[in-house]
């Protein structure tokens, strides 16, 4: 399991609406492709590890404004759980932000390549949080682009 924090000079509140809506995480967690939101309380991700495309849905099971946001895999073939912490610093003016994220495969041993992906998901996040606070304050994270997928990526001759 990757447990990392940081500090960011954001507000809690702004901290948190930036956080709490998985859709933007591959705006700064490098190894999710794509986060899509099936309802309010159900995601669908993706990504490649390898050759090999990985694909789950999580439901969240904890949102509570401006503390804790928490999900679950509920099915697909890797299973990610994430919790995502805030605490108010220096009277509210800035955030720690704690964000742990574990994956696990479902059935048997990982291959060699979703091994390594999962060794080195501290190390990952430690990188991947400090993207977050580069674009939350810069205040450009709402204006950052999602990373094209293959389906939308222009193809020229």
């Amino acid at each position: 399991m990757a447990h990392e924090r940081i500090e960011i000079d954001l507000p809690l509140a702004k901290a948190y609406e930036l956080l709490s809506n998985p859709v933007e995480f591959p705006k700064f967690l490098e190894r999710i492709d794509v986060v899509n939101r099936i309802n309010s309380q159900t995601f669908e991700y993706n990504t490649k590890i390898g050759s090999e495309e990985f694909k789950w849905t999580t439901n969240l099971i904890d949102n509570l404004r401006n503390t804790r946001f928490a999900w679950i895999t509920i099915n697909g073939n890797l299973n990610q759980t994430g919790t995502i912490r805030f605490t108010p610093l220096d009277n509210g003016e800035r955030t720690r932000v704690e964000f742990s994220l574990d994956y696990r495969t479902f059935f048997g041993e990982p291959s060699e390549e979703v091994a390594k992906f999962i060794e080195e998901s501290s190390a990952q996040l430690v990188k991947d949080l400090e993207t977050f606070k580069k674009l939350a304050e810069s205040g450009t994270f709402k204006e950052t682009e999602l990373k094209p997928t293959e389906e939308t990526e222009e193809v020229t001759a």
